[in-house]
């Protein structure tokens, strides 16, 4: 059986470095959580301080030591700059065996391919280490962009969960994409 503790191993991909989100990442956190254009399909709403991403983090961090969830950092090699996060939101490890990632990218950072390879890495870790048998991800029906990304991952669209979160602007629908390791092992 998986077991977190709070302890994050560090994936390696190509060009990224995937690392345990942590404190020293908030003003970077915060500029891409403070983005309307990152934050339009998320949950939450766009952060308004670093102290609010500190807060956050921490609340990742609470996360990872009781098993309810991690956080990565993700890290461009190259320059060493944080460009994103993604993670696992929570995982189940008896009888059904799967887990939901979620994810978001620096806005001035789409389109080059880096959330495919960290998401890749994640799923690997997932699949592998972890020992889960499904992973899903939860995505705004508007955001056509990481629908693409999810079904180029592989992952399929089960179909719609009607309003299933409320946000501040009302009650949200949201679709349900999930990828079964035997469709991730035979790709």
């Amino acid at each position: 059986m998986y077991v977190c503790g709070g302890y994050i191993p560090e994936l390696k991909t190509e060009r990224l470095l995937l690392r345990k989100l942590m404190r020293k990442d908030s003003k970077e956190i915060y500029t891409i959580w403070s983005d309307p254009k990152v934050t339009a399909y998320m949950n939450i709403s766009a952060m308004h301080s670093v102290q609010e991403a500190e807060d956050m983090i921490d609340l990742l961090d609470q996360a990872s030591r009781t098993e309810d969830g991690f956080r990565y950092a993700i890290i461009l090699q190259e320059s060493g700059a944080v460009i994103g996060s993604c993670g696992f939101n929570y995982w189940q490890l008896q009888g059904a065996f799967r887990g939901e990632i979620g994810y978001e990218l620096a806005s001035i950072h789409w389109r080059k391919g880096y959330m495919t390879e960290a998401l890749r890495a994640l799923l690997q870790y997932g699949f592998e280490t972890m020992g889960l048998n499904r992973i899903e991800a939860l995505v705004d029906p508007r955001n056509t962009a990481s629908q693409q990304l999810l079904h180029a991952l592989s992952f399929q669209c089960e179909g719609l969960l009607r309003q299933l979160h409320y946000t501040s602007t009302g009650y949200k629908d949201m679709q349900m994409h999930s990828i079964l390791f035997e469709e991730w092992k035979y790709k």
